[in-house]
């Protein structure tokens, strides 16, 4: 038997649909995302820790469940919200159904929505608090009003690797991948590149790092306000002093730019799905890009050390930079991402360039 379950906005508004996955009430900042594909790496995705979920696309989970696509190894989103809940997944990996597994995992999905008019609503108005119910609310008011002095501190802390992990025996680079909530892509794209990578937690010392003996060092993508990170940034910048080369994405991308002295801001509604240009102003070229985030580097504050690469296509936000000073440049898409384009992969090559690869680099 369906179970109603309940979306309610900080802005008052509040959905009905059917409650399904996991019985239970959650509250969490309320994001959009417009990817048609890779719904296993957007639930698997540890940057969306601390968020709702909206998937634009209507029906979600018509290949069921691929352990082999996750991005780690549990869900990062704190609930999820679909058109349509697909209950006979047809694939040839599928390894059960997505309600199923979403149940085992605690997440609760709120199916039966209007989520093309939510969206709308969230495009016009920005991110905001919301939680899924599984009772209706009694006091209104009273509901809304818990919801707005909801705190939004999502932490990397929550996200990293519990221990370094160490790199294995073969390989032509030694990378050591700083992990704010890594997706596990990023580390594969290295090791087909022949890396042996290192993998350190969040709470990595820049001497700590610096003992690795590293040819290369990754800053992975992650949750939250990357302004919060105060102590990263401050190890990040002691790192940048012995110019080892340097690769940002996402949160690293951010993360790279703050410890150089540029400021961050938080974005309206964010960029994420795997349809986001971004154009290289460097060479003109535009690329399809998959995006997850809500926060950016503010081009007005770049130091004269850096040089904006990137910029999306849409509002002209800066997605990535080149460092003249040192053998590092970041972006803010995802050149990693396995649920979306490929067209930014040559970004490893660039990477492994900089540590004296003989790979084509553009």
């Amino acid at each position: 038997m369906s179970k109603k379950g309940y979306l309610l906005l900080a802005s008052g508004q509040l959905y009905e649909g059917t409650l399904r996955g996991a019985e239970r009430s959650v509250m969490a900042e309320l994001v959009f995302t417009t990817g048609m594909v890779g719904y296993l790496e957007t639930i698997t995705d540890p940057s969306y820790k601390g968020q709702i979920v909206i998937q634009t696309f209507p029906t979600i989970g018509n290949y069921g469940v691929i352990p082999e696509d996750f991005e780690s190894a549990r869900p990062g989103l704190s609930g999820y919200v679909v058109r349509e809940l697909c209950d006979a997944p047809c694939n040839f990996r599928c390894q059960g159904k997505l309600e199923d597994y979403l149940r085992e995992q605690g997440i609760p999905v709120l199916t039966g929505v209007d989520t093309r008019s939510l969206t709308r609503r969230i495009r016009s108005a920005g991110v905001m608090n919301a939680a899924i119910l599984t009772e209706k609310p009694e006091n209104l008011e009273e509901a809304v009003a818990q919801l707005k002095a909801l705190p939004f501190h999502p932490s990397i802390q929550d996200v990293t690797c519990d221990a370094l992990r160490p790199a294995g025996e073969k390989g032509l680079h030694h990378v050591v991948l700083w992990d704010f909530g890594a997706k596990a892509n990023i580390q594969r794209e290295l090791e087909k590149r022949g890396c042996r990578v290192t993998v350190v937690p969040a709470s990595a010392t820049a001497e700590q790092i610096l003992a690795l003996n590293p040819d290369g060092i990754m800053l992975s993508n992650g949750p939250g306000d990357p302004a919060d990170n105060v102590g990263v940034i401050s190890e990040l910048r002691e790192l940048c002093r012995h110019r080892i080369p340097t690769f940002g994405i996402c949160l690293g991308h951010q993360l790279l730019a703050l410890s150089q002295g540029a400021t961050t801001v938080k974005l309206k509604y964010g960029h994420r799905g795997a349809n986001q240009p971004a154009k290289d102003v460097k060479t003109g070229l535009s690329y399809m890009t998959s995006q997850n985030h809500g926060y950016a580097v503010d081009a007005a504050t770049l130091p004269a050390n850096a040089s904006l690469r990137f910029v999306n296509g849409n509002d002209g936000t800066c997605e990535g930079v080149d460092y003249t000073d040192m053998p590092a440049f970041s972006v803010q898409f995802h050149p990693e991402a396995a649920g979306g384009p490929l067209d930014t992969r040559f970004l490893f090559d660039r990477f492994i360039a900089k540590m004296g690869g003989n790979k084509a680099c553009r």
